[in-house]
């Protein structure tokens, strides 16, 4: 396993694994005994990085909360400590049961922000969290409210590193900003859906009419060339198994991806998975770790068998002359 550092504040940054394991099914559609058997696999395997939130599960009637829960249950049994990083996400919690972060989400107000963080304290069982994101914009609070909030976390030693997903780029400049010229902590970690295939952004998104803004970009990309202390977690990268099951790129839920650079991107990725002797899996994810702006994919697993073939992205070296085959295809 390699590893990289988050964060430059020597209090607060933590070196963490190149592959990050998600936990949002863990305590719903995958069972404890499974959820363990994996956490614990990842860990053998010599990861350090695992990532949920606060509103995980609500998709099952409740305000979520479930994989926290068993994380929390998982750290206990193990005696895990300080050696694992853990990341939630507070914001995009349903204020009620059967509601959804679409159109009833507790937001980002300065309240809400300390009572959800010592909420997923009290989960995990830990007295800081490593990483706490924003999940998602609330454009009713205004970003000074939320900058703060998050800030004084970090000054009473709740939080350790700050981070922000599925936010629109300027708010993310504009959001640093404010904290740089305050001299507080900023957002440092940034968390998107990111993979291989290029996405067409002229769709609406759930949040937004303007498009996804939980699609990273050029404009973000742009900028984590420009801010190379940044790091940048990318989620979905395996396309919720789209890459074998190009069936499932037919969905609803794909439709950014149904344009003619697709098909080419497919071909030029089997290809490169031919020669390099490895799955098409495996390769987006070693594209992602070893990529000019440098990312750390943020894998989900529902059985051992899966996570090991992703462990095993770590181990692999696309070539020069492969890289440039996978970048060149449109």
């Amino acid at each position: 396993m390699k590893y990289r550092t988050i964060g430059t504040d020597p209090k607060t940054r933590r070196e963490v694994s190149v592959l990050s394991l998600g936990t949002m099914h863990f305590g719903t559609a995958t069972d404890e005994a499974t959820a363990f058997a994996i956490l614990d696999r990842y860990v053998e395997a010599g990861g350090t990085f695992i990532d949920t939130s606060g509103n995980y599960g609500f998709w099952v009637g409740t305000q979520g909360g479930e994989s926290e829960e068993l994380l929390g249950r998982w750290r206990r049994s193990r005696g895990v400590g300080e050696e694992i990083v853990i990341a939630t996400k507070v914001g995009a919690r349903p204020l009620a049961p059967g509601t959804s972060f679409t159109d009833n989400a507790e937001g980002l107000s300065a309240r809400v922000i300390r009572e959800s963080a010592e909420r997923s304290r009290d989960r995990l069982g830990v007295a800081r969290l490593d990483l706490l994101y924003a999940h998602i914009e609330d454009p009713a609070v205004p970003l000074g409210e939320t900058v703060e909030a998050f800030a004084a976390l970090v000054a009473e030693g709740t939080v350790g590193l700050l981070g922000v997903s599925n936010h629109w780029g300027w708010r993310v400049e504009r959001a640093r900003g404010l904290a740089a010229a305050a001299g507080l902590p900023g957002y440092e970690v940034l968390q998107y859906q990111y993979s291989y295939l290029r996405p067409r952004t002229d769709l609406p998104g759930l949040l937004s009419p303007d498009g996804m803004s939980g699609l990273l970009g050029g404009d973000l990309l742009s900028y984590l060339r420009a801010e190379p202390q940044l790091a940048i977690v990318a989620y979905s990268p395996l396309m919720r198994g789209g890459y074998v099951r190009p069936d499932k790129l037919d969905a609803a839920e794909f439709a950014e991806f149904g344009h003619p650079g697709t098909p080419v991107r497919l071909a030029a990725l089997r290809e490169v998975a031919k020669d390099a002797g490895a799955t098409v899996n495996q390769v987006v994810l070693a594209w992602l770790i070893g990529g000019q702006v440098p990312m750390i994919p943020l894998v989900g697993a529902s059985s051992v068998a899966q996570l090991d073939e992703s462990l095993a992205a770590g181990d692999l070296e696309l070539t020069t002359e492969q890289r440039t085959r996978l970048d060149a295809a449109w």
